[in-house]
């Protein structure tokens, strides 16, 4: 792109999941010209890795009153109601939407509605809508090919957002507007001054927090670290979801074995084929996550294993080939086989149920900036996210956006002729890159061993003095050396952390996601934990 520090687009998205493309592919389509910030190809984030599907109520016998009692339950009384009533309402619709885009959900002609639906862990229905089981390669895929074909869309692919810019950081007067990012282009290592009338973080979330994730390498926090710097409230940052069953194989990267196997009917057993979770929730394999990730991590500590494991070997192999092709595939190419006997899983950090406050419309607290998708703090996921709820999350709340954009007028004397380009003139090339790598490794593990499934006072006050050494050095070379996208990254990670682990330390009880062995009771009283930025 030529001199992008004085180009200015309409809407500038940050981030190419199924909310951001979604969002991008409704505003186009309305007329609203758009730039697409992806930090690698444009699909490659955690949407593209999603393998269970989308809830929503499209089958007479289920209702809405039934989705929304589900989700309010897993989210264990945090949940806003409203929110979580719009999400589900709108859910049938964003469906009918991706398939009139060419989206192919599994079929089953004997269904009433012409779809598969299959239930995962905490659903009282069959309500998932799903593609085999790469329900993320299929919607990301298809947005994918119609966004890059779309006039009225600009794609600019392997660019890392850095920082917003806001009047406030440039010392004018008025309410805090946002007016577009400071960026760096990864493969010519130029930063650039992308100038927008909207932005919308769709940036995903921050699982690369901790040593082990079922996440991609993108879900490093970027839209949650950049919009509290900005001056953003962030919201529930403790309720950090761990995934509990992905393949356990060191040269897997945790690969995610999908609830749907559960819900089809897979048994978690020990190394000696006993099962174990009736010993934690009469749900047994079905209950929410956060209860089989804490079961599992009890019983791998208490008899010193190294992971459990999933057996649905019981089911006819024809049918778990059939739901189950892309995991049966990548299992195999590991040496297991679904089919024939259990598979070893541990659990690992999957989604962040908190992030950037935003209303119904996806507006933060700073004016023209929106955040949408697992960024976002809608209210909707409580203190535990229900499984399939995020995807659909993205479609509800990218249409939200995109009909609240396309309502307004874009403010030109907000946007002044010229946003000062990054400053490179006071700082050098790193001397030692070691530094960054190593203060990555250090964070990973610091976060898993003390802010992971089971955490203690203790433990978080361990990592808030670790954190408070690695902001001080991430500060002092930031600050006198050329920034690089893994430096960007370290940035936003250790920003998240601190977030993490004060609104942990905030919450002295146990519910949802969170678990600490001092405070082991729920209290009587549900509330956010709602973080300000200084100033």
């Amino acid at each position: 792109m030529h001199d992008a520090g004085q180009e200015s687009s309409d809407v500038l998205v940050v981030g190419g999941g199924a909310a951001g493309l979604s969002l991008a592919l409704r505003l186009a389509e309305s007329g609203r010209r758009c730039t697409v910030l992806a930090k690698e190809a444009l699909t490659e984030g955690a949407s593209l890795y999603a393998q269970g599907g989308i809830a929503a109520v499209v089958d007479a016998a289920d209702s809405f009153e039934s989705h929304v009692a589900d989700t309010v339950d897993a989210g264990a009384g945090l949940c806003h109601v409203e929110t979580v009533e719009q999400v589900v309402s709108h859910a049938p619709a964003a469906i009918a939407w991706l398939r009139e885009r060419g989206v192919r959900f599994s079929e089953d002609a004997g269904s009433s509605t012409g779809l598969h639906l299959t239930r995962e862990g905490g659903h009282s229905e069959r309500r998932v809508i799903h593609a085999a089981d790469t329900t993320g390669r299929e919607v990301e895929t298809t947005l994918e090919q119609l966004v890059r074909r779309h006039r009225n869309i600009r794609v600019l692919e392997h660019y890392v957002a850095i920082d917003l810019v806001t009047t406030a950081k440039l010392g004018l007067d008025g309410a805090n507007r946002c007016l577009g990012v400071h960026a760096l282009d990864r493969r010519r290592h130029v930063v650039e001054t992308l100038r927008a009338h909207y932005v919308a973080l769709a940036t995903g979330g921050a699982s690369k927090v901790y040593l082990y994730t079922s996440n991609p390498d993108t879900s490093t926090g970027d839209g949650i670290a950049m919009a509290w710097r900005a001056g953003c409230r962030v919201a529930n940052m403790e309720f950090v979801q761990f995934h509990p069953t992905c393949l356990y194989h060191p040269q897997a990267k945790s690969f995610l074995l999908s609830e749907a196997l559960r819900g089809e009917g897979a048994y978690l057993v020990l190394d000696d084929g006993e099962r174990f979770m009736q010993r934690h929730d009469e749900r047994m394999e079905l209950a929410p996550r956060d209860i089989v990730a804490r079961a599992i991590d009890y019983e791998m500590k208490k008899r010193g294993l190294d992971s459990v494991f999933l057996d649905i070997s019981h089911r006819d192999s024809a049918f778990v080939c059939e739901h189950f092709p892309n995991i049966q595939a990548e299992c195999r190419r590991f040496g297991f086989d679904l089919t024939t006997g259990p598979v070893p899983v541990v659990p690992a950090a999957h989604y962040t149920c908190g992030g950037v406050v935003t209303d119904h419309r996806g507006r933060t607290d700073i004016d023209n900036l929106y955040a949408i998708g697992e960024c976002a703090f809608t209210g909707l996921h409580g203190a535990n996210r229900l499984a399939s709820n995020s995807l659909l999350e993205c479609l509800v709340f990218a249409q939200a956006a995109a009909l609240d954009i396309g309502g307004r007028e874009p403010r030109a004397e907000v946007m002044p002729a010229v946003v000062p380009r990054w400053d490179e003139s006071r700082v050098t090339d790193p001397d030692e890159q070691i530094v960054v790598s190593h203060n990555w490794d250090e964070l990973r593990h610091f976060m898993w061993d003390y802010v992971g499934i089971v955490r203690t006072t203790k433990r978080l006050q361990r990592a808030a003095n670790r954190l408070k050494l690695l902001d001080e050095e991430i500060r002092e070379f930031y600050s006198n050396f050329r920034i690089d996208n893994d430096l960007v990254e370290l940035r936003n990670l250790v920003q998240v952390a601190d977030l993490i682990v004060r609104s942990a330390q905030a919450r002295r009880e146990s519910r949802g996601l969170h678990y600490t062995l001092d405070y082991p009771r729920t209290a009587d009283l549900a509330a956010d934990t709602i973080l300000t930025p200084p100033g």
